[in-house]
């Protein structure tokens, strides 16, 4: 699917297999949420601009590159997206971050906006939003929805897994924000989730269920 990248490294497809397990622990799962994001953050920054700087090795001057531009902001979706921030400033310690409160209406299964706050600068950042499931695709589209209207223009959207209806819906709505997967499975069930799915990332995070 254009503008969908699923990275398919091995480390990655062996943690998130640990994640569909379903007897996987809370504390396993929560950790593994955060490993995998650190190794998605990775691929999402490949292209992040760099530019060289003068310093003083241990033995002679040296002209290296260091990234350029002002600092990226990390968007998780509440509450699931937080393990996945977490593992995305492991990686990029110096970034900002903005809180995007939505949760999936059952009956409807539309997104509800219940809180937003971001750097105040933020339209003169690349902000990276992360959510480990890609479903309906609905709370992704809101939240793009969101920052775009915060007039950022500079997307990315990283995911765990998606599901081919959802990353659809999301390439349709905002085709100019690419996104990152681990993998996409090919359904959804009757409530909206993904099959064969790893459950409700959110409760089993936080062990809520």
């Amino acid at each position: 699917m254009q503008g969908l990248t699923i990275v398919d490294h091995p480390l990655v497809q062996h943690k998130l297999t640990l994640l569909r397990d379903r007897n996987s622990s809370t504390n396993l799962f929560r950790s593994v949420v955060r490993e995998i994001a650190t190794l998605l953050c990775y691929e999402v920054t490949r292209d992040l601009p760099t530019e060289f700087i003068g310093v003083e090795t241990p033995i002679a001057t040296a002209r290296a590159p260091t990234i350029a531009g002002k600092k990226l902001v990390v968007a998780p979706v509440l509450r699931a997206g937080l393990a996945m921030a977490e593992g995305m400033l492991d990686l990029v310690p110096s970034a900002r971050v903005a809180h995007i409160g939505l949760y999936r209406d059952p009956i409807t299964l539309q997104a509800v906006e219940y809180y937003f706050k971001a750097p105040e600068d933020v339209a003169d950042r690349r902000v990276i939003v992360v959510d480990p499931m890609l479903a309906t695709g609905h709370t992704a589209i809101a939240a793009l929805d969101l920052l775009k209207e915060a007039g950022v223009t500079d997307l990315r959207f990283v995911c765990l897994l998606a599901s081919r209806p959802g990353a659809e819906a999301v390439r349709a709505a905002h085709p100019d924000v690419p996104v990152w997967a681990a993998a996409m499975d090919p359904e959804l069930n009757d409530h909206g989730y993904i099959v064969p799915g790893l459950g409700d990332a959110g409760d089993r995070t936080f062990g809520t269920r």
